[in-house]
């Protein structure tokens, strides 16, 4: 049997690369040759938890089609957001937690989907469904991952599932979830030593909007002067990558962890559609979003609404 490999979307954050882990894990239990790779490099919050419960980080790969006929993806969906050549290969399965958008298989699939803050929320109902059991490295990456999607719960993203979830999770890894919890969340919203490339592109992601290419990118931090006293080399950056992918429109949200408010920092030939979705008025590109944490649920949705109508 060939192998298959298991990865989330590019920029992965800590869902993509704990629940690929996890869910390659639970397939080759069930008696497939699989293996979780990664699309991009591991950030520092991902890196505290594989280090935390003593994982190694999946391989990097950038062409899957020179490897494997066969994939499975988690995570995500949207053929911009996977392997550059993902249409190279058969997609046997996905599971996932976004919208369906750009997505397109020549032959049938296993797609699962539900409406939940988390991957790895769903991942722990096939475990059980399949009858296997969680190791406990496993179920600290699946905690991990949950976390980080729901900002400790406090995003509005997180339902009850996804608590639940979590707080199973915590008791087969053996793990205090507040106090891992923040230390996992202020490990990745340390900046200090990120560059102003990696800055835009940690936790990045490409939508097609109606007529509109538009990238949404996502920092966490405790302070967002960590990020906006590098405003003018930030937005230079912002505007390089606009011009190489050919985007519309470039939304950096950076989130405060502990306010749970987002500065946007907007560049693009349609700022006016970012005004007009939010209401706002952008002064020196910049607009303060209160209450928005979460990307899935309050930023592209909204920006969807407004491109499309």
């Amino acid at each position: 049997m060939s192998t298959v490999l298991v990865f989330g979307h590019k920029n992965p954050d800590t869902d993509t690369i704990c629940s690929a882990l996890a869910y390659a894990e639970l397939k080759k239990k069930l008696g497939m040759d699989a293996e979780a790779i990664r699309l991009g490099e591991v950030n520092g919050e991902t890196q505290y938890a594989l280090d935390h419960f003593r994982v190694k980080a999946p391989r990097l790969v950038e062409r899957v089609s020179d490897e494997v006929n066969s994939v499975i993806l988690v995570d995500h969906n949207e053929f911009q957001q996977s392997a550059e050549d993902i249409e190279d290969v058969r997609i046997l399965e996905v599971v996932d937690h976004h919208r369906i958008a750009n997505f397109q298989t020549a032959d049938a699939l296993y797609y699962r989907a539900e409406p939940v803050g988390c991957t790895a929320t769903i991942l722990l109902k096939l475990y059980k469904e399949h009858g296997v059991e969680i190791a406990p490295d496993m179920a600290g990456l699946m905690l991990s991952a949950i976390i980080s999607d729901s900002l400790l719960f406090k995003s509005p993203t997180c339902t009850d599932e996804d608590i639940k979830a979590a707080k199973e999770l915590a008791a087969i890894s053996g793990t205090d979830i507040e106090t891992y919890g923040l230390e996992m969340l202020k490990a990745g919203a340390d900046l200090s030593q990120k560059t102003i490339p990696e800055l835009i592109s940690l936790d990045a992601k490409e939508f097609a909007m109606g007529d509109y290419r538009i990238e949404i990118a996502q920092v966490n931090t405790v302070d967002a002067n960590d990020v906006l006293s590098r405003k003018a080399e930030v937005e230079a950056a912002m505007a390089v990558k606009m011009l190489d992918k050919e985007l519309d429109l470039f939304v950096f949200a950076i989130t405060n962890i502990l306010t749970n408010d987002s500065e946007a920092l907007v560049v693009g030939k349609k700022t006016d559609l970012f005004e007009q979705a939010f209401n706002v008025k952008l002064v020196d590109g910049l607009a303060t979003l209160p209450g928005v944490v979460s990307r899935k649920k309050q930023i592209v949705p909204v920006l969807t609404a407004a491109a499309t109508n």
